[in-house]
């Protein structure tokens, strides 16, 4: 029995802002360990072969469905782990889950008709022991053709979640734990309708994970959906491959309505006679579980001091209490206070109180609509061949920290309002200005005039670090027209 992994890394994350940015969300970051959030999904299945070998699992690489300006990010994240995918979905727009499942599943159909364990990118679950077995559970299941979610046993009123409603006992003797015939989804409740569900035992949260064979969507999908089935499958055919990663053919795509997994299909498999061969069961997780959705979630998954306070970075407290402190450049002290989020980066400042978090959208939205960049990026900004980062800027002038990886560079180029001067604080440049291409090491710098072609690469084995200092009347990163470049970014701005 083929497993087949699906992890669709296609949120935004920005109720975990300033920490999250629109152009690095919180599945890219290290929120409850020492490995991003991604990477903790990855290998999140690591052991389940030999812990339920009556099963004969053979477990695949994972196929990543995600946004494509998040591509090189996805790619940097398995090369740290020493691990490749079995398939990186672009998405040139954001469609849901429906979408995403149906090109995972496209994608991995075959002979063998793999059972697909779809899972988002930025969730925590701290027993994985647990969540195996869970998982164990469900390929059984899937295995005869049925259509598995998983409910989160609920720990408190949560009126943060969706939840899912049991029905009868499915009886199956050879599972590890019990499963229930899925009745319904029901929408996020309030306080007094949350504390109903808790009480009556019928209801779990929302986990957004769900196992089935690639054929059985795929039948399912036409069925309900046949309009994002048909969009989906005319991306992929006329779509082409772009290294490491598949890219969908655009207009086709953005034809594709926009849909979940729990109203495309699984709503429509909870109703009577819906689909027999098929019956829609969700099995109870309780692995300590987490959608790190909001910063009080954080707050909740992390270790806290005597005082209830979580803190990370070089942060104090004094008489505080149930206080959750983030800092990254600079030290932050917090006397007094109680329940409150604070998280300090080098460009932006949060404070709001826990009961509140999830009320951070609005200053998302004032930035969005303000039309600023501290919503989309952070101070250091990511880019295939490495990263950049602005040290001060004032009307005319910029200057940046520019950090090359070995063997990379950046695209052929040239500006039409800036002039730039590098300066080498370490490792080997190679330079090419206009029809002259030069070596430059430690301490040596050049000029880039106004209208010249000009690329930045890094020969060496050791990261190259410049100082670049930009002048001219115009300096924003869309001041760029690109001749060639190694990573095929197309209209991405910045260089």
């Amino acid at each position: 029995m083929h497993l087949q992994p699906v992890i669709l890394s296609g949120g935004s994350g920005t109720r975990l802002w300033p920490l999250s940015r629109e152009a690095y969300p919180k599945q890219f970051l290290p929120l409850t360990g020492s490995k991003t959030m991604l990477q903790d999904t990855a290998l999140r299945l690591d052991g389940l072969v030999d812990e339920h070998p009556r099963l004969g699992l053979l477990l695949r690489d994972p196929i990543i469905v995600c946004n494509e300006a998040h591509r090189f990010l996805v790619a940097e994240q398995f090369r740290l782990l020493g691990r490749s995918p079995a398939a990186i979905l672009l998405e040139p727009f954001g469609r849901n889950t429906a979408p995403a499942l149906t090109l995972a599943a496209l994608a991995a159909a075959s002979a063998d008709d793999p059972i697909l364990l779809v899972a988002p990118a930025d969730h925590a679950i701290a027993n994985g022991e647990a969540f195996r077995s869970a998982v164990a559970d469900g390929a059984a299941l899937a295995e005869q053709g049925a259509v598995i979610t998983f409910g989160i046993v609920p720990a408190k009123p949560e009126t943060g979640y969706g939840y899912i409603q049991q029905g009868e006992k499915h009886a199956d003797a050879a599972l590890n734990g019990a499963a229930y015939r899925l009745h319904a989804f029901v929408e996020k409740p309030d306080r007094e309708t949350a504390e109903r569900y808790l009480a009556s035992g019928e209801y779990l949260w929302n986990s957004g994970i769900f196992m089935l064979r690639a054929s059985v969507w795929l039948n399912l999908i036409r069925r309900f959906r046949p309009e994002i089935a048909e969009a989906c499958e005319l991306a992929m055919e006329a779509g082409r491959a772009d290294g490491e990663f598949r890219r969908l053919e655009t207009a086709a795509f953005k034809a594709c309505p926009s849909d979940s997994i729990d109203y495309a299909v699984m709503e429509r498999l909870s109703q009577a006679d819906a689909a027999p061969e098929h019956p829609a069961i969700v099995l109870p997780l309780d692995a300590g579980w987490s959608d790190v959705g909001a910063w009080s979630a954080l707050w909740e998954v992390r270790e806290q001091d005597g005082e209830g306070n979580v803190l990370d970075g070089d942060a104090f407290v004094h008489e505080s209490h149930n206080n959750l402190l983030i800092a990254q450049s600079r030290m932050l002290a917090a006397v007094g206070v109680d329940n409150l989020i604070v998280v300090e980066t080098p460009d932006a400042v949060l404070v709001v109180d826990r009961e509140r978090a999830q009320d951070v959208k609005a200053v998302t939205k004032f930035l969005s609509d303000s039309q600023r960049n501290e919503h989309r990026h952070h101070q250091r900004v990511h880019r295939p061949w490495g990263a950049f980062e602005s040290i001060t800027m004032g009307g005319r002038y910029q200057v940046k920290r520019l950090t090359v990886k070995p063997g990379e560079a950046l695209s052929k180029q040239m500006h039409h309002h800036r002039a730039e001067h590098w300066v080498v604080v370490s490792g080997t440049a190679k330079v090419t200005n206009d029809d002259k291409t030069f070596l430059l090491t430690e301490n040596q710098s050049t000029y880039i005039p106004v209208g010249a072609t000009h690329r930045l690469e890094n020969p060496g084995t050791i990261p190259l670090e410049i100082i670049e200092v930009q002048s001219g009347s115009y300096l924003g990163e869309d001041d760029i027209v690109r001749f060639d470049d190694l990573y095929d970014r197309g209209g991405d701005s910045g260089c």
